[in-house]
């Protein structure tokens, strides 16, 4: 945070427009044209983005939503929230990307979404996921006009770590059919609580047949596009399924609104866009920064006995967003060790993550971590070093020399 940002918010709170307003607007505006996608929506949350893609398709509780097994919880609780099934995939080997050959054995005919995770803020391989789509399409059973109109198997990315990141010359957010990003305080770009669901989709803007049979509930729009129609269901999505929102009603005799179901409260505000909009503009010096720091932790822990994330090589630059460290050979407990004496020294580390198979809520869901042996391997060296812009030089070598002590004399 700088005063660039406590500058928008004054302005945003002194205009006397704090809710959802034309800050966000302008946030969503300027997010599809940093990363060249057909529309965005903000909202409070990733989460809220992931389920909302769920919604969109309109899912049966015998629909399925694959997602993998080494992630945070909620690529996976949105499923729950809407009711569909959960399935999950092993990771590949010494690779946090889920293993695709163990993600095209798991599509079944009732399989409808796929939700790859850009970990750390590497880009997953989208290539490879639209192959399998593309294999599996004989078994898509499309059950609305939405999901007959991609014809197969939906890609949604969760995207929460990797805003600014590409691979192949694409950015993450125009690769997927929808993409969910984080906004959130820990996030490198951040309004503090929020996130955005964007999406590029090849008939984006080709008009909505009168007669589609897709959410009956939901009144047609004449004329309205695919585009269209899907950000005015996340604006009635997002706020109660109310069909006006505060902005809209400010204009001379257009108070009254109808509620077209009853829906959700998962908007951005004004506020929170402000700081969306300050950050926008100190965006690529952040990245830059962040850069800088992985490569003096890569450098310097050359020789040692650990694995890191590719975050960077000719095909990719991800958006840096966590310094993943494998010790290699080492116990969980031998690494958790590793960590109280890093805490000893006045230095925060992190796990990322406890596979989800291990948790208590998706024990209870069925889940037994002795089907996903990589994710649990992944996990049980793992530990994520500091990484954000507010480190100094002189605090990232205070770091690099405490950890490289530490694990030569464990």
């Amino acid at each position: 945070m700088t005063e660039a940002e406590a500058k928008e918010v004054r302005e945003a709170i002194l205009s006397g427009w704090i809710t959802t307003g034309p800050r966000t607007k302008k946030l969503e505006s300027k997010i599809s044209e940093c990363i060249h996608t057909g529309k965005t929506v903000c909202l409070n949350s990733a989460t809220a983005a992931l389920e909302m893609v769920l919604h969109l398709l309109d899912l049966k509780p015998e629909d399925e939503v694959i997602v993998p097994a080494y992630t945070y919880t909620a690529t996976a609780s949105v499923t729950q929230h809407v009711g569909c099934k959960l399935v999950m995939v092993d990771s590949q080997k010494d690779n946090v990307e889920m293993d695709y050959d163990k993600l095209a054995e798991a599509i079944t005919e009732h399989t409808k979404v796929i939700c790859p995770v850009d970990l750390g803020g590497i880009v997953a391989n989208y290539g490879r996921v639209f192959e399998i789509v593309e294999q599996k399409k004989g078994l898509f059973r499309p059950t609305n006009a939405l999901q007959a109109k991609f014809g197969r198997i939906v890609v949604s990315a969760d995207c929460a770590h990797s805003f600014g990141a590409n691979r192949k010359g694409k950015m993450a957010g125009e690769i997927a059919d929808f993409s969910s990003f984080s906004f959130h305080a820990v996030k490198n770009f951040t309004t503090a609580e929020g996130g955005a669901l964007t999406w590029n989709l090849p008939f984006g803007n080709e008009t909505v047949p009168a007669n589609a049979d897709y959410m009956l509930s939901v009144p047609k729009t004449a004329g309205e596009t695919w585009n269209e129609m899907l950000y005015r269901l996340c604006q009635l999505f997002s706020l109660h399924g109310q069909n006006k929102d505060a902005l809209a009603k400010t204009k001379m005799g257009a108070w009254e609104y109808d509620i077209i179901g009853p829906w959700y409260k998962c908007n951005m505000t004004d506020i929170m866009a402000a700081l969306g909009l300050a950050q926008m503009e100190r965006y690529q010096k952040l990245l830059e920064r962040r850069y800088e720091i992985v490569a003096k932790y890569n450098k310097a822990l050359e020789g040692l006995n650990v694995a890191v994330l590719n975050h960077r090589d000719a095909d990719h630059c991800s958006s840096h967003h966590l310094y993943l460290v494998r010790l290699l050979g080492k116990s969980r407990e031998e690494v958790n060790e590793v960590m109280e004496k890093m805490a000893e020294r006045g230095i925060a580390t992190n796990v990322h993550y406890k596979p989800l198979p291990m948790m208590t809520a998706y024990k209870a869901l069925g889940f037994d971590i002795a089907n996903y042996p990589n994710a649990y391997h992944l996990f049980e060296n793992e530990m994520t070093l500091p990484l954000h812009t507010c480190l100094s030089d002189e605090d990232v070598e205070y770091v690099i020399s405490n950890f490289v002590d530490i694990i030569n004399n464990s």
